[in-house]
């Protein structure tokens, strides 16, 4: 049984889809633990209440960024993970802490990448025209948003969007997505090469999600 370590910051409405669909579709894997580095952070309650094991690694307690990095390892490899998902964590981690779990640890952005890295992504994607967004999730490498693709989803943008209904809308597709793509790779279904994922049985990598 594969062991997924999942870092959040807020609600952590994909740390909920991810265990769901876990338990629903019978991954051989578990979500073991929870880690944010807000003490407040929604999500860890929602975990709690699910009997899985969380913890806190406040960003402000330590000294530079090179020591929270290694105060977050410290954290994560308590639990032996296969895996790490980064599921809204808004912090920017250090090429040390990357490479340590290099080709387990995942990340979804909510863009069509690798268009709109970084922040603000729907006001962008609205700003520039564009006639669909959506999510991405990637292999995280030191380079920011940048990291072999895995799968994305695509959802059309309307006249009427503003970047908070567009967000909202963006958010439902990658409830769908990052389930999908975690369990392709806990499943083994992934093969890289370079900047290139496969999914082995030939699976769409595209989710085209239709106007709720």
């Amino acid at each position: 049984m594969q062991r997924i370590v999942v870092l959040i910051s807020g609600r952590g409405s994909n740390l909920e889809a991810i265990v769901r669909q876990c338990q629903a579709e019978d991954w051989p894997a578990r979500v073991v633990a929870v880690i944010s580095h807000k003490a407040d952070a929604a999500g860890l309650s929602w975990a709690q209440g699910q009997g899985i094991g969380t913890a806190v690694v406040d960003h402000r307690a330590q000294t530079s960024r090179e020591a929270f990095d290694e105060a977050l390892a410290a954290a994560i490899d308590a639990h032996q993970p296969d895996w790490v998902v980064l599921a809204g964590f808004m912090r920017i981690l250090g090429d040390a802490f990357v490479h340590r779990y290099a080709g387990r640890l995942l990340n979804i952005h909510p863009s069509l990448l690798p268009s709109f890295p970084g922040l603000h992504t729907h006001r962008r994607a609205l700003e520039a025209g564009c006639a669909v967004a959506g999510a991405t999730v990637h292999f995280v490498t030191p380079t920011l948003d940048h990291g072999p693709v895995i799968a994305q989803a695509v959802v059309p943008v309307r006249t009427s969007d503003t970047p908070e209904s567009l967000a909202d809308r963006v958010l439902v597709a990658e409830h769908q997505l990052y389930p999908l793509a975690l369990r392709w790779a806990v499943q083994g279904r992934l093969r890289v090469d370079g900047q290139r994922v496969t999914q082995l049985d030939g699976a769409p990598q595209h989710l085209f999600c239709e106007e709720p």
